[in-house]
């Protein structure tokens, strides 16, 4: 099954892709690689999530957080490439986490975006390599920001 018949077969629904936020382009295409810039939880309504995992938000809602930027960055990968089935294979993905000091489960919150993933390409083509790593603070507070690298047609 194609990745855009199954973002209609889970019942998914992508968020406005974001405009830059900085200096910075939110993808590059090189040859068969899309670099994804790092992308915030942009909810349907083109706001962004925020608070702090272990202070304002639980693991859950950390974990809804970084699925809310899986759904990000589907958005701006359609707006770029015109469809999701363009993309062969999840590369490498970077979560990072605002949350306070003591929090211990960084790639649990990020397997919110990784899951997300695998349902899209599946086992094999949407888990890549990854890092989830804690942050003391994220721009606008956002719980989750992910970067990632795509291999496309």
């Amino acid at each position: 099954m194609s990745a855009d018949a199954k973002i209609q077969e889970l019942g998914l629904e992508l968020p406005p892709a974001p405009p830059p936020m900085g200096v910075y382009k939110p993808i590059v295409l090189d040859g068969n690689l899309a670099y994804l810039s790092g992308h915030g939880p942009v909810q349907s309504d083109g706001t962004l999530m925020n608070g702090r995992v272990g202070d304002d938000l639980d693991l859950e809602a950390g974990y809804q957080s970084a699925r809310q930027v899986g759904l990000t960055l589907l958005a701006t990968l359609r707006a770029n490439l015109g469809s999701l089935d363009r993309v062969r294979r999840v590369i490498k993905v970077l979560g990072m986490v605002n949350c306070t000091a003591d929090f211990p489960d960084h790639p649990k919150v990020i397997n919110g975006c990784s899951e997300l993933f695998a349902q899209v390409w599946g086992e094999e083509n949407g888990v890549g390599a990854r890092s989830a790593v804690g942050m003391g603070s994220l721009p606008g507070n956002i719980p989750t920001e992910i970067e990632a690298i795509f291999e496309i047609d």
